[in-house]
This record gives structure tokens, sequence and C-alpha cells, in this order.
């Protein structure tokens, strides 16, 4: 099975694409919307995005993706995120003056950096690419904030492990397919939709009191603007179901309500 992510070998996603599917075939995209783009075009099964994270919050720019494509949640997964400082092997703590990572980690090892401050922090666009980057520079004097398994795949060497600030940190991916390939998990106790409004007085009120009223959980709600169409939104929710009945309950409370409505995928929730 083919699955797209966005980002080289050894990043996060790779991590949570093998724990979905085991012994995948990873294909790395260098954008979002490549991986959305080979998922569409028939270039892989499918597809692992990152869509929460504990700390950071929400990917916002997946939701827009979601939207505009004919895709469906398929699964998701959590998967605990342990920063780790990386050399090329033979380096030593007191060589490394620059460390690269993704803007995201090095805001989360903002304690580590703030005790070494010879090491300056340098925004690179992915953390297994910053791997990648000092091992291929042979760099004694750069390090790079990723996970274990990127230094594994790139032969680095980890220097310090769980540099984190905070340890109670996860990223929700999900599994993303083709619309008319996903099927529905008869097992599903979760659902993620979509859903517009009309610019009134209590309409986004109306809609969450009509799930409230089906006795559905709301778990998450997001707003995303509208592009091209100033001061409207689009909102993304997600929520823990009994069974596929009060889905179509759900889906039916909205379309009551709502200009428009998509179910984005109904799947199992993830366990801690």
């Amino acid at each position: 099975m083919k699955i797209a992510i966005q980002g080289e070998p050894g990043a996060f996603s790779h991590e949570a694409a093998l724990k979905l599917v085991p012994g995948a075939e990873i294909v790395p995209c260098a954008l979002s919307a490549d991986v959305f783009a080979a998922l569409t075009e028939g270039k892989v099964d499918a597809a692992v995005i990152p869509i929460e994270n504990s700390l950071a919050g929400s990917v916002l720019e997946h939701f827009d993706l979601l939207l505009a494509h004919d895709v469906k949640v398929d699964r998701e997964t959590l998967i605990r995120i342990r920063h780790n400082l990386i050399v090329i092997r033979g380096a030593d703590m007191n060589e490394i003056d620059r460390v690269y990572s993704h803007p995201v980690a090095l805001a989360q090892c903002r304690h580590f950096l703030a005790e070494h401050r010879t090491m300056r922090a340098t925004a690179f666009y992915d953390t297994a690419g910053s791997v990648k980057h000092i091992v291929e520079q042979h760099d004694r004097r750069s390090a790079a904030i990723a996970s274990a398994s990127a230094a594994k795949y790139y032969g680095a060497q980890i220097l310090q492990a769980g540099i984190e600030d905070n340890p109670e940190n996860y990223t929700r991916f999900f599994l993303v397919r083709r619309g008319p390939e996903s099927q529905p998990d008869p097992e599903a106790n979760k659902i993620s939709l979509a859903f517009s409004v009309e610019n009134r007085p209590g309409s986004l009120v109306a809609v969450l009191n009509e799930l409230a009223s089906l006795g559905t959980n709301l778990t998450k709600i997001e707003s995303r603007p509208v592009h091209g169409k100033p001061w409207e939104y689009i909102f993304y929710v997600d929520c823990q179901i009994k069974s596929s009945e009060e889905s179509s309950l759900a889906l039916d409370a909205l379309n009551r309500h709502c200009a428009m409505v998509k179910e984005l995928g109904r799947y199992k929730e993830a366990e801690m």
C-alpha cells in the first residue's frame, strides 16, 4: 500500500503511517497540497496527515484540503511527540552553534534552547529534513531536532533525548483515502463534519442545540474563513457517536440549518 506524507522519510508522519498501515510504502511529498494531489490523482492508495497537536493546536491547512478534495478520513491515530537533539556521528555538544528544525518543534523545545544560548535556533521546512540536511552537509557544528526514527533513518546520532518542554505532547493523524474507495468502519464511534451556516443571529447555536438534543458529544470545533467571502466561515466538528444511525441523524439535523454540509469521515476514535 502506497501512502503519501508531507515531509521527508523519518518524519513523525512516517511513524504514524507505519503505525496505521504496517509495511506500507511511504511516498514523501514536499507540500501538503502535493500529498492530496498524489492521492486524488491515484498515485498513492492513501495519505497520512497530522490534523492536531495537543500543544500547538490544529493544522489549519489540512482542514481546507480535506474540504476541497473528494476524500474521506478512514482512521486516526495518536503519536507521542518526543524531540531529540541529533548530530552527525562523532560530533560533540560543545561544537554545536546552530540547531535546525521545523518552527513548531523549535517552539516546543524553548527551555532546552534557552539553557544552550550558544546554539542558534534556525527554522527548517521539516524535522526529518533537518537531520537529512546536516548529514548530507557533514556538518559537525549543526544539530537537528527530530524523532529517533529520523536519526536511525539517516544514520545520525542522538546526543540528547527527550528535550521537549512538555511530555504531554501528542499529535493526532488521519489516514485519508479517496471518497469512493473509503468504507466506514462498522465499529466507528466518531464522525468528522464540515458545515456552513447562514450569517444571522443564533444560526450556529441552533446547529449545536440540534446535535446536543441527539446526545451527540461534540469533542472539537474549529472555524476557517471562506476564501473570497470575507467574514463567512466553515465550521469543522468532531463528534463521538454511538451508532451509524446517530451519524445519519446528526447529518439530517445539520442539513435543516446549514447551507453546506460535508461528512469528512466516520472512524474509530484513537486511544491514548
